[in-house]
């Protein structure tokens, strides 16, 4: 089911470092594409399941549910999927960073 969704980031810093990434990097131009999916589609990307969200976001976000969104090279986006007063998704950007740190931040 596709379900449109407006695209924020968590935070200001988090906001800060993406505007902060020169145009033409890598990353700045695979999470553009992530965001502009995201906006089509808040479930583009693949359910973590429940067991798996790092305590880190519960305590620190309050995040019930938590979404990977694979970026290229093995780097991975994280995002929330929360809904406002008038109902409209919104898809949250946690943080991104690439697999290895994905691997300990989930302790595989």
């Amino acid at each position: 089911m596709i379900k449109p969704s407006k695209v924020v980031f968590i935070d200001d810093k988090l906001e800060k470092t993406f505007n902060s990434l020169k145009d033409d990097d890598f990353i700045k131009k695979s999470i553009t594409k992530a965001i502009r999916d995201l906006r089509q589609n808040a479930f583009s990307g693949i359910q973590v399941p429940k067991r798996l969200i790092p305590k880190e976001y519960v305590q620190k976000y309050e995040v019930n549910n938590l979404w990977k969104y694979d970026l290229p090279k093995g780097w991975r986006l994280l995002y929330t999927v929360t809904a406002d007063n008038e109902v409209e998704l919104i898809s949250a950007i946690l943080e991104w960073f690439d697999h290895k740190s994905y691997e300990r931040k989930f302790k595989y």
